[in-house]
């Protein structure tokens, strides 16, 4: 798509390659559901096909995370009021996510008119149990801190765990800064360093034009498995979660955006689009993040520091996206078993959505991966879990984009509202 563009002497955005490449996945799937229709080959092996780049895409992100991390140490002053500015930016946002997740929920109230299709399906009981490993005790403070320290310096990168990631990165950050303050010969380093990080954004940049394609066949894929006609039931639930994530996404961030940073909402929209749209079709805020730094920095006009402390160091805090449909998720499915909630009970819910919305937005499928863990924390046996997780999966792919696109707004505010208000030029 993007190569014929060039030879035709014109360049289709990103975001319109995406489009196309949605709408044509999905007419494949139509047409040809699970039946080979090439050689053998037919819409699962275009979606393992697609697959391929998103892992591509992860491979390369977190060593990027690094490599900006360390590099922004070594070119930038990253200030602890910066710092406490990013997390009370970041806490600010989050609240007004959870603010209005709970109250069209508790409104709305989706799951009273599932309830009857969820009992069939208890009823059956052909789901097997849950095979989770998580402890009972798994969303401690002490618990969650123990899994972000890392036994080795090597397994972070292995298991693409991005918050030991990061904090290995602010760990040697901070002390390449401070032998730099110290007068220490480290220029060698310091080129390395940057070089590195110029070199990933380049090869990921390069990813990020067959993504169209990748969603191509991801598209087609789920499409062909399920059709058009699997989303009737969810229907109210997919309708309340993504008005959730409508409003908090393009209503309270355009209005803050504009209000503080001075950018208007046409600007916001308009100029994120390309990562907006990376993060919608890769499934993954982190994947998206060097189209989102250069959105920011040349499209937005904001700091090369600012746009690197939100979109590589804060995105394990921005992840509004995934923090909303957590909470929205384990409502619904509260709603439709027909437990009543006190409001201390959702405030569980909350807390426990926020934590597993950490450091999880590279991860395409994170939320439906985390959901199981705030299920359990309400105190549902994993039976029941198992059940509630295969209830809600025919229309996750549809929220994980959706949360995906969330996150990268996120992401793009922060940078925003630390950056301040743009001065007239």
């Amino acid at each position: 798509m993007d190569l014929l563009s060039r030879k035709q002497g014109f360049h289709l955005p990103l975001f319109v390659q995406v489009i196309i490449g949605v709408t044509l996945g999905a007419l494949l799937g139509v047409v040809f559901g699970k039946e080979p229709f090439l050689l053998g080959a037919g819409n699962e092996q275009l979606g393992d096909l697609g697959l391929l780049v998103i892992r591509l895409l992860k491979a390369l992100a977190v060593p990027l995370v690094l490599f900006a991390v360390l590099d922004a140490f070594l070119t930038t002053q990253i200030s602890a009021r910066a710092g406490l500015k990013l997390l009370l930016i970041c806490a600010v946002n989050v609240s007004v996510a959870f603010g209005i997740g709970l109250t069209l929920m508790n409104v709305l109230e989706p799951g009273i008119g599932s309830r009857a299709h969820f009992k069939k399906v208890l009823e059956e009981g052909n789901v097997p149990p849950l095979q989770s490993t998580l402890a009972p005790d798994a969303l401690s403070p002490i618990k969650a801190l123990q899994s972000y320290v890392p036994e080795s310096l090597v397994d972070p990168f292995a298991k693409n765990s991005i918050i030991p990631v990061v904090l290995l990165a602010l760990l040697f950050g901070a002390a390449l800064r401070r032998l730099k303050e110290n007068a220490l010969d480290i220029q060698s380093l310091e080129t390395f360093v940057h070089g590195a990080y110029q070199a990933l954004v380049l090869v990921l940049g390069w990813v990020v034009m067959t993504v169209p394609f990748a969603v191509f066949g991801l598209v087609a894929q789920v499409v062909g498995r399920a059709g058009l006609g699997v989303f009737a039931t969810l229907a109210p639930f997919l309708g309340v979660v993504l008005l959730g994530m409508g409003l908090h996404a393009f209503v309270y961030y355009p209005a803050v955006a504009w209000l503080i940073g001075r950018r208007t909402p046409r600007e916001y929209i308009g100029k994120g689009a390309d990562a907006v749209l990376t993060g919608l079709s890769t499934n993954s805020s982190l994947a998206s993040v060097p189209v989102t730094l250069k959105c920011l920095t040349e499209k937005l006009g904001v700091s090369h520091e600012s746009a690197r402390l939100a979109a590589c160091v804060g995105t394990n805090l921005n992840n509004d996206g995934i923090t909303l449909y957590e909470a929205m998720a384990a409502l619904f499915v509260a709603q439709a078993l027909g437990l009543e909630l006190t409001f201390g009970q959702q405030v569980v819910v909350v807390l426990s959505s926020l934590m597993a919305g950490i450091g999880i937005a590279g991860i395409p499928e994170a939320g439906l991966v985390m959901l199981p863990l705030v299920l359990g924390a309400m105190g549902l046996p994993p039976q029941l879990v198992a059940v509630a997780i295969a209830f809600v999966m025919p229309v996750d792919w549809i929220l994980a984009r959706a949360r995906s696109g969330v996150n990268v707004m996120s992401d793009m505010v922060v940078a925003i509202l630390l950056d301040g208000p743009r001065k007239p030029a």
